[in-house]
């Protein structure tokens, strides 16, 4: 029997990480403390689900097709909030929306790619990426990050072949948490551009960037859309996960193969989804500002925390956005470790193993914390079951 190219995929790695889950009871003394994924649990705030209720009853456009490449409003104000964010003038043409980044970022690699063809992604790395790469029958080529998870631009240039399509960044970083110097990002926008091959830059936690001001400047290159490709999506920042709206910025050449991949896998994105981003962005913009602080209060709790856990042997390696990514002290793979915290400690995160290549033994040393759903309270609780662990 043939197998098949999703029968080769890992299993999902969050999915997975659930059903160890199985069996095991949590008390009311202590509960699950579940940061295995950077998914908002709350709903979005009252405002906008009452204007999502009123859009769904009252217009009989949220229920039907729409343009593949998104509706013409959201395109034009997700541009104009694109290049006041960066500074940029951004034309709406060279915007697309779609159902979620993932679904971004697997439009993008089909339509840059072909069988047996390569991208370049630094590790840790976002597994999802991982997956889509290994189900379409590209090879993903991993560039290892040192001790500051910051990828390395002359070691990206060694890895790239004549099969190489494009190199794949997160910033700020899932799974490191890591923001990007300008500097770097502009170094492998040049080496992109150089090698005539694509830059991916998700920016899906962008609204979380601790730093104010443009994050980068690549969006000024008056060709910035012949070798950029600016991922964004809008379920972190007005908490829309389920309605999966993402976004994509590059040439429109580019979204004209991407449309084609667009219309076979979803047709178009969702109205209603499509409607609350445009609403959000249009009434939000306070009450995101707003969210942010909170999130940069969480990741100082992190750091005001993390001396209990440095005593005990933990070291943390990237801190920001969502995420905490952690070395253990511990004598086993992290993969282990992370099964039994869940019943040792009442603690689900994923294993390093998750976000690295089978050949990288660092994988087994890490473990990311996806801190955004944990108040102060709930990050010093997290803390102490960790500092009492003793395996």
């Amino acid at each position: 029997m043939t197998q098949t190219r999703t029968a080769a995929t890992f299993a999902p790695p969050v999915m997975e990480a659930r059903r160890w889950l199985d069996g095991v009871t949590f008390t009311a003394d202590r509960p699950l403390i579940n940061v295995s994924q950077a998914a908002p649990v709350d709903p979005p705030p009252l405002a906008m689900r009452q204007a999502i209720a009123e859009f769904a009853v009252n217009e009989d456009s949220a229920h039907l097709y729409g343009p593949v490449l998104g509706n013409d409003a959201l395109r034009a104000e997700l541009s104009a909030q694109i290049g006041a964010h960066y500074d940029a003038n951004i034309a709406p043409e060279r915007v697309a929306i779609t159902a979620g980044c993932n679904q971004a970022f697997s439009a993008v690699i089909s339509a840059i790619t072909d069988q047996g063809d390569e991208i370049i992604l630094p590790t840790p790395w976002y597994f999802n990426h991982k997956m889509w790469l290994d189900m379409t029958g590209v090879t993903a080529v991993d560039l290892p990050t040192g001790d500051d998870l910051l990828p390395d631009p002359d070691k990206a240039r060694a890895l790239i072949t004549d099969r190489t399509r494009a190199i794949a960044l997160v910033t700020p970083n899932n799974p490191g948490g890591v923001e990007y110097p300008s500097d770097l990002v502009r170094a492998f926008f040049d080496l992109a551009r150089e090698a005539g091959i694509r830059l991916l830059v998700d920016e899906t936690y962008r609204d979380f960037d601790s730093r104010n001001g443009p994050p980068h400047g690549l969006f000024h290159n008056p060709d910035w859309d012949e070798t950029l490709v600016h991922l964004y999506s809008f379920s972190k920042a007005y908490r829309l996960t389920g309605h999966r709206v993402g976004a994509i910025a590059t040439s429109t050449e580019l979204l004209s193969e991407v449309e084609k991949f667009l219309d076979t896998v979803a047709i178009c994105p969702g109205q209603i989804g499509q409607f609350a981003a445009l609403w959000g962005m249009q009434n939000l913009s306070q009450w995101l500002a707003g969210e942010r602080d909170e999130i940069l209060d969480r990741r100082a709790a992190i750091s005001d925390g993390m001396p209990k856990l440095t005593a005990q042997g933990w070291r943390l390696l990237g801190l920001g956005a969502y995420f905490a990514y952690l070395e253990h002290p511990f004598d086993m793979p992290s993969d282990e470790l992370a099964r039994r915290l869940v019943s040792d400690a009442g603690i689900l995160l994923l294993p390093g193993t998750m976000f690295m290549p089978d050949h990288d033994p660092a994988g087994k040393r890490q473990v990311r914390i996806a801190f955004a759903n944990l108040d102060r309270e709930g990050i010093g609780l997290l803390f102490d079951r960790l500092q009492r662990l003793s395996f």
